[in-house]
């Protein structure tokens, strides 16, 4: 059937399945590797439809009858309606957060017990990308916070490549107090700030 127009209303990535033969087409929204969900509006010479929800899907039938009434697929209608476009798509990264004392480059107890995890990821994978990002709370100054992040990411890749990990599939970067998960004033102790994210593509 000739094309319909999908427009994304949203910034975040959208990843769509479309099933489609000379009778119809199905346009499915399923978050981005984040988990975010974004929104999309599927328009042929018949009209408009808005999609906008996790897992959500119309039926577009031909191009001059709107698409159908937006309804949500269960995971299962989703795994047996799309299983081999599914099966094509890459693996999502996983994606780990390791926490430090305060004003140091020393890692919680709980979070030095994830890295075996961590490594398990990168070997099941055969990952040669690692991303390390660093990242303080809002105690002491900004600069300090800056340097504080960036050894904090080192510090981290390091324990990896002492672990085998290959220094070239590891890239680190830091954002100091620029980017908090928990959002506060300036010089306050964040313990959910402190920490270093291991992204493992």
């Amino acid at each position: 059937m000739p094309p319909t127009y999908l427009k994304p209303l949203f910034t975040w990535l959208i990843l769509l399945l479309l099933s489609g033969c000379a009778q119809k087409t199905t346009v499915v929204l399923l978050s981005d590797p984040d988990g975010h969900v974004g929104s999309l509006s599927v328009a042929n010479s018949g009209g408009e439809v808005e999609i906008n929800q996790l897992a959500e899907a119309t039926i577009v039938t031909s191009r001059e009858v709107k698409p159908g009434k937006p309804e949500t697929l269960s995971e299962q209608q989703i795994t047996a309606q799309f299983s081999a476009v599914l099966s094509t798509l890459p693996i999502q990264p996983e994606h780990f957060l390791l926490y430090f004392q305060t004003g140091s480059t020393q890692l919680t107890n709980d979070s030095q017990a994830m890295l075996p995890q961590i490594l398990q990821s990168i070997k099941n994978r055969n990952s040669e990308n690692i991303d390390v990002v660093g990242h303080s709370d809002t105690a002491g100054d900004r600069d300090y916070n800056l340097r504080l992040s960036r050894e904090r990411a080192l510090a981290v890749g390091q324990i990896l490549i002492l672990k085998g990990v290959t220094a070239e599939h590891i890239t680190s970067t830091s954002h100091g107090e620029e980017n908090p998960l928990i959002k506060t004033a300036d010089n306050v102790p964040e313990a959910k700030n402190r920490r270093v994210e291991v992204v493992v593509k």
